[in-house]
């Protein structure tokens, strides 16, 4: 089991802030593919990925990172700031 976050719009889009995931994903990519085809909701959210950001145990990770050891993935829009 593997703890999801999602967070912004990814969030409003899925419904939920967070939620466990049983998972065979070996990498983050696979993971949002299992997630896609859940339902339409989670197709919206994960309908591109260049809009978003993932963050394993709280550490910015790329797509193609694989899951071994993970017990938290986060998805989020890219941050602003000044």
């Amino acid at each position: 089991m593997i703890d999801v976050l999602y967070f912004a719009w990814v969030r409003e889009r899925i419904g939920l802030p967070k939620e466990r995931v049983e998972t065979s994903a070996a990498t983050v990519a696979a993971l949002v593919e299992e997630l896609r085809a859940r339902e339409e909701r989670y197709a919206a959210a994960f309908a591109d990925i260049s809009a978003l950001r993932v963050a394993l145990d709280q550490e910015l990770a790329e797509f193609d990172a694989p899951l071994d050891g993970v017990r938290e993935v986060a998805f989020f829009p890219p941050m602003t700031g000044g």
